[in-house]
């Protein structure tokens, strides 16, 4: 699933790995321990050590701190730039990653969790902490790892238009606790001064509301072909049909017109931060 627990075996990325040794390689030649080089770049030990397991998604922060420290700035950015999106992917998804990936318009309609290209990593790891079956330590990481990785999208596409709506229950919702809540509408008000990205929230009160059948995720190729996704519980569609990408294509206008302003949208989480 788009934003749940992947069905089948994730993917293993072989280009985390290889970022991994290369950072233990310069640690090393650096004369560095774990336990020294963590505070230098900010990071537990346990972060490190995941890191250079290839078990978590090195952040652009973390290179950049990394790289000064070791002196090898270009040798790390360009590790990171081998990395790839697949890791932690159940296979049926791995198509529509592909069409994220090229898309030069990306819409999204949630109604049942905040969209995973938007989830802050404690907001990841509460929602898999949660899952039922319950994941072990090392599912949970690989479902982490492979969220923060698909987001490096927001960053590498200034030229993709991203559009995001979200209904204002999932906020008030609070996973994870209060705690997990100010992290996400942090993040999300951070991640909404991007000039390429709208978030428009519906609010809890809206009589006419265009989006009664569910989410909805579009993508605009880069032959300017409109592509659909939906999915369920355990299933997930791939829609290809012109007519009913159309359908969805006005279902989603129509719900960007009845949803809060991206000003006001920020007005709203302004508020709700002030309340928690």
């Amino acid at each position: 699933m788009l934003d749940g627990v992947a069905s089948s075996e994730p993917e293993v990325s072989d280009g985390l790995k290889s970022f991994g040794a290369v950072l233990k390689a310069l640690r090393e030649e650096a004369g560095l321990t774990q336990e020294e080089f963590g505070p230098l770049v900010r990071y537990s030990v346990h972060a490190v050590a995941k890191l250079e397991q290839g078990k978590r998604f090195p952040s652009v922060r973390f290179i950049e701190r990394a790289g000064a420290v070791l002196e090898a700035p270009r040798v790390l950015k360009a590790a990171a730039r081998h990395l790839t999106r697949r890791q932690g992917l159940a296979s049926w998804f791995v198509q529509w990653a592909g069409i994220e990936e090229e898309a030069i318009s990306l819409y999204t309609y949630e109604c049942r969790a905040i969209p995973g290209l938007l989830q802050p990593e404690a907001y990841i790891r509460a929602i898999f902490e949660r899952r039922l079956p319950p994941l072990t330590e090392e599912q949970i990481e690989q479902q982490v790892v492979a969220r923060l990785e698909r987001q490096r999208l927001l960053a590498e596409r200034p030229n993709t238009a991203f559009s995001f709506i979200i209904e204002q229950a999932l906020l008030e919702r609070c996973t994870g606790g209060v705690e997990v809540t100010g992290c996400l509408i942090d993040h999300l008000l951070e991640q909404g001064r991007r000039r390429n990205l709208d978030i428009q929230v519906i609010p809890l009160r809206q009589e006419d509301h265009a989006g009664a059948d569910g989410l909805m995720y579009l993508a605009e190729s880069p032959e300017n072909q409109w592509i659909g996704y939906s999915e369920g519980q355990l299933s997930s569609n791939l829609i290809l049909s012109p007519k009913e990408v159309s359908i969805l294509l006005q279902r989603y206008g129509k719900l960007r017109s009845q949803a809060l302003s991206p000003e006001a949208t920020v007005s709203l989480l302004e508020q709700m931060q002030g309340a928690l």
